[in-house]
């Protein structure tokens, strides 16, 4: 009875650090994937005898808390890399292309071009610098219009990935559950599912419920369901482009919007979150305050109706029109792109740069200066005056004020820089708080590996132990076979 004892205690004990030495052995595989959590085995004692169980190091805690920043990390940079590509695209007031420079530039030139009305190369400068403005805006503009249109894209990109995402857990959930049922290991299948949730959230925030039998299902931040006994559908349709007043489709889970201002279940991080802040608020924002420039500038330099009823029609366009024809524009959304230099007055169309001074791109019945003197400056210092006077600006709730036109045209430059660095701070501060989440479920899941080449080590020599004993064990029992016979 003590050598059976003896070698079912042998027996065990190889059992155990076999197993132990087979779970050491894939740590230390799996050391540098940073989705492998370190796998413990555990023995187990019954009737049927000693059972092996394999469980892995894991803090269901510390991976939510690692999830939710890895989606507002995504956010916070998607929104960044839009309004970056809006800065070194536009520019601010000190750099010489932005519209807030160029409108200085023709100040200064209409300035110059008042105090010499009768010089021409002063008059074709101030001419030119508007040129160059509207040029400015209709490139601002378009920069908008083509940050929008990569949100939009990215929106596209990041729903795709989702639903291939869901797929994929979905077959890992399965394993999961299969695994459970038949009481196999599953800490693999485990892992293959943590793998997939922590892709997911880099492009939408979610949540998750464990469920009995293995299972698990997913929801978004704003509690709208992504898997729930099975992949719900993700849809979304991107445009071909964004003009300005354009609004783009929201993305829809199951019919249910999870973008948009409309949406009664608005997600609030992931990659998703970041495009759809910036195609629907952050640069269409941007977008009214240069469709706002455009309008002051078109009414600062309109023409006056010189003439009395009924030949009376009313003001038109002046130094800048809104496309073809001297009609003023009827609205503002757009101006940026559509504003341009006036062919009466652009040498490079034919036109009359003394028409500036003198007034009268839409005819003689809206000339200032009917006499044409040469020295009449009455209408340049007019311009000046406009310029410079206060006006109330109305482009949307981020900058509403009354200011210069100038000042507008700074601030507005001043509150896209504003926002570029609000958004990288808080892109840091989310990188940061993934970091320190993702080292504190390393420390706890994570492998070590000087520990498991120490462990290996360890139980090597318990392994010769036992293998010690069970060579004692059968040195006796042949001893024992001997004697009796």
């Amino acid at each position: 009875m003590g050598l059976s004892l003896a070698l079912d205690s042998a027996r065990s004990a190889l059992l155990a650090t076999s197993s132990q030495i087979a779970a050491s052995a894939r740590n230390t595989a799996g050391a540098n994937d940073p989705g492998y959590s370190r796998k413990v085995v555990n023995l187990v004692s019954g009737v049927g005898g000693t059972t092996v169980v394999v469980t892995r190091a894991s803090d269901a805690a510390l991976f939510m808390r690692k999830l939710a920043a890895s989606s507002g990390a995504a956010e916070r940079q998607a929104l960044l890399d839009g309004i970056t590509a809006l800065s070194k695209t536009v520019g601010d007031t000190s750099d010489a292309g932005s519209p807030a420079a160029r409108l200085g530039t023709l100040n200064a030139a209409l300035q110059a071009a008042a105090n010499r009305p009768d010089d021409a190369n002063l008059a074709r400068a101030a001419v030119e610098g508007a040129r160059d403005l509207a040029a400015s805006l209709n490139a601002a503009a378009s920069a908008v219009e083509q940050v929008r249109s990569q949100a939009d894209q990215g929106m596209a990109d990041s729903v795709s990935r989702i639903n291939d995402l869901l797929g994929q857990f979905e077959t890992a959930n399965r394993a999961v559950m299969r695994g459970t049922a038949a009481g196999q290991d599953i800490s693999d299948s485990l892992d293959a599912r943590d793998r997939v949730l922590a892709q997911l959230s880099e492009e939408v925030g979610i949540t998750v419920s464990d469920r009995s039998g293995g299972d698990m299902a997913i929801y978004t931040d704003s509690g709208v369901p992504l898997y729930e006994r099975g992949a719900r559908t993700v849809s979304f349709s991107p445009r071909a482009g964004f003009p300005a007043g354009t609004q783009g489709a929201a993305v829809m889970v199951d019919g249910v919007p999870v973008t948009g201002a409309t949406s009664p279940m608005r997600i609030a991080s992931g990659k998703l979150a970041g495009f759809a802040a910036l195609r629907d608020e952050t640069a269409v924002a941007y977008q009214g305050q240069l469709d706002a420039i455009a309008g002051a500038l078109v009414d600062t330099f309109q023409e006056a109706d010189t003439r009395s009823p009924p030949a009376y029609v009313g003001p038109m366009a002046g130094l800048f029109t809104a496309g073809s024809g001297g009609a003023l524009p009827t609205s503002q959304t757009g101006l940026a792109s559509r504003i341009a230099l006036n062919a009466a007055v652009d040498p490079q169309a034919g036109g009359d740069v003394t028409l500036l001074r003198d007034g009268g791109m839409n005819g003689s019945g809206y000339r200032a200066n009917p006499s044409t003197d040469a020295s009449y400056a009455g209408r340049l210092r007019a311009l000046t005056g406009g310029l410079s006077a206060a006006r109330s600006f109305d482009p949307g709730p981020s900058l509403r004020e009354t200011a210069t036109l100038a000042g507008f045209a700074a601030d507005s430059a001043g509150w896209l820089e504003a926002s570029r660095k609000a958004a990288s701070n808080d892109a840091d501060y989310q990188k940061t708080l993934l970091g320190r989440a993702t080292e504190a479920l390393s420390n706890v899941a994570g492998v070590n590996g000087d520990d498991e080449t120490a462990q290996i080590l360890q139980l090597q020599r318990s392994y010769t132990a036992s293998a010690k004993i069970l060579t004692m064990v059968d040195d006796l029992l042949k001893t024992l076979f001997a004697a009796v016979r």
